[in-house]
């Protein structure tokens, strides 16, 4: 690992060590978690339908929505 520095507001660092001694982990470990999580996640992928139309089915067969005519 590298060391780094940040700059945070004293408000923003003395909430996140209370959160570090309530989780009982290291602030480091909160912030390189935080990075991962928001900014260094894989994108997800798979298929996405998007439906802007009325449906006119019962929640029951929804996925008929999707069907092929």
């Amino acid at each position: 690992m590298v060391k780094t520095q940040i700059y945070l507001p004293i408000e923003d660092l003395r909430a996140l060590h209370r959160l570090a001694k309530t989780r009982k982990r290291p602030v480091a470990e909160l912030v390189r978690e935080a990075i991962r999580e928001q900014y260094l996640r894989p994108p997800t992928g798979g298929p996405v339908a998007i439906w802007d139309g009325p449906f006119a089915g019962s929640s029951s067969d929804h996925e008929s929505a999707f069907d092929e005519p």
